[in-house]
């Protein structure tokens, strides 16, 4: 298995802005657990386009999907209605057909929760592994290219 690291050892980083809404908590006022991956998730999205990457282009152009293949989070404070959050994206690591994001998320800088994402690229007709487009490994790991 291939495996790269960003290039020059310097991990691209993206941040994104969400404020907690009554809709993200349970009848505490704290975020539901399950919401953090919805916010992680918007936070990768969002690390992408910046890139110039659409997921709905890479879709229709390269055939390509993502999945996540695993998930692991470590909850350190709880973020509460009406905070404003920053998620912090890192891409750690990526193989040919998968990337692993590294996440925190903090509020005034108390970090709230962190956490671990690897996604898989999927060819969106049949659903098996298929290789990351190449505009992917352009930006961010052109050692994997071919």
């Amino acid at each position: 298995m291939i495996a790269a690291d960003p290039p020059h050892g310097q991990p691209v980083r993206g941040d994104f802005m969400v404020r907690v809404y009554y809709e993200d908590t349970d009848h505490g006022g704290v975020v539901y657990h399950a919401n953090y991956l919805r916010f992680m998730e918007r936070a990768r999205t969002e690390m992408l386009r910046v890139h110039g990457l659409e997921l709905d282009r890479l879709e229709r152009e390269d055939g390509a999907v993502f999945a996540v293949r695993r998930a692991t989070l470590d909850f350190v404070a709880p973020a509460r209605f009406n905070q404003l959050l920053l998620v912090s994206t890192r891409i750690g690591r990526a193989t040919p057909v998968r990337m692993i994001f590294r996440q925190e998320i903090t509020a005034d800088k108390q970090l709230l929760c962190r956490g671990e994402v690897e996604v898989a690229c999927l060819n969106a007709a049949t659903f098996r592994p298929q290789r990351i487009p190449q505009q992917i490994l352009q930006a961010f790991f052109p050692t994997l290219l071919p």
